[in-house]
């Protein structure tokens, strides 16, 4: 009996590209295929669906600047990539390779194309990102999370498949848990999350936000705050001396969950946690991370906040006093919090995996 088909997943280290990834692999050999995931050594940190047979890591670099030296390093590293790539996929022989984003998808994807192992890629974001737009000409589907993201390419949008992200178990489970916003005088949940390492800004603009509410409302929050380690002592002391119910970590293990337990959650806006307030159906306001290039944050928030489920805050704007208004406002309708939670969950698509998967079979003409 010969070997079910093979899937070779190409993703960099990050767990925003690694979780959609695995999720794939998981509805994939669900349906009787073969996964196997290449990227970068970042990736060696995770431990989840793939065993050490079936992880493979390529060699890459990220552009990180422009000089001739910087480019030039960039270029050999991912040209020494792609001949380790040739030779994993002359031994392989997958039947499609698909990117999720990320420079390390590069050298995969190059090969893929030189041996004609049909392609696709996955973007997450509203924009795509500079890896994709490379890959975007070349691969012969693409995926994107949200819509619009190739709108006013028409070359482009006519094989691209709106597929949502591929979701983690955890946060499938989470999305079963309804929305129910508080009862007036009731405890109003607050979630202030930053990213994996916790973001400097939310130590420094929501507790100063908190204190300006008025102290009527203190009593009510349940408020669960990532705080760096170095951001922790001024952070506590602020809700200490309120009388504010805090928890306070620099990391939450079980962030779905915590998702699904607030009532308003205070974040960035990457990709990941864009998809995953979709998917529960939360309220939000969510604070773009600035100075990216591509302004894919923005972008992102901008989807949630048209349809009506998240208040987006440039961060200029985002002071205490802009922070304490919006907080109130949401605390005194409770009607608006139920309306948020529903517009979210309208952008979620909770068959992400299910829906890729489709298109990578078709792709792959399996």
């Amino acid at each position: 009996m010969s070997e079910a088909p093979l899937i070779l997943l190409a993703a960099g280290g990050t767990g925003g590209h690694l979780f959609p990834a695995e999720a794939l692999g998981a509805a994939l050999m669900d349906r009787g295929l073969r996964a196997q995931l290449v990227t970068d050594e970042r990736a060696l940190r995770y431990s989840g669906l793939f065993s050490k047979e079936t992880l493979h890591v390529v060699p890459s670099a990220t552009v990180r600047g422009r000089s001739p030296l910087s480019m030039a390093k960039t270029g050999l590293t991912l040209a020494a990539g792609t001949v380790v790539a040739l030779n994993l996929i002359r031994r392989l022989r997958p039947a499609a390779v698909i990117g999720f984003g990320g420079y390390p998808t590069l050298p995969p994807l190059f090969a893929a194309r030189m041996f004609g192992v049909p392609t696709a890629i996955h973007e997450a974001n509203a924009v795509m990102g500079r890896a994709n737009r490379l890959l975007s000409t070349r691969v012969n589907a693409i995926a994107t999370s949200l819509p619009g993201v190739l709108d006013r390419d028409p070359a482009l949008a006519a094989k691209t498949t709106v597929t949502g992200t591929p979701l983690r178990p955890a946060i499938l489970a989470a999305a079963v848990v309804p929305f129910a916003a508080p009862e007036p005088n009731a405890p109003l949940r607050l979630l202030v999350v930053g990213g994996s390492q916790g973001a400097r800004v939310m130590s420094d603009i929501v507790p100063g936000a908190i204190e300006k509410l008025e102290p009527a409302l203190w009593p009510r929050l349940i408020l669960t705050q990532q705080v760096r380690d170095e951001d922790m002592p001024r952070v506590r002391a602020v809700y200490d001396r309120l009388k504010i119910n805090a928890e306070l970590a620099p990391f939450f293990g079980d962030l779905p969950a915590r998702l699904a337990s607030n009532h308003l959650v205070i974040s960035r806006s990457g990709a990941t946690t864009v998809a995953e307030l979709g998917a529960i159906g939360r309220p939000s306001i969510l604070v773009p991370l600035p100075g990216a290039l591509d302004q894919d944050q923005f972008a992102n928030a901008g989807v949630l906040a048209a349809a009506g489920g998240a208040i987006r805050i440039p961060q200029p704007e985002f002071t205490p006093d802009r922070l304490a208004a919006d907080i109130s406002a949401l605390a005194a309708e409770p009607a608006r919090l139920n309306a948020m939670a529903a517009a979210a969950r309208g952008i979620g698509k909770l068959d992400a995996a299910e829906r890729l998967a489709d298109l990578v079979k078709r792709v792959a003409g399996i």
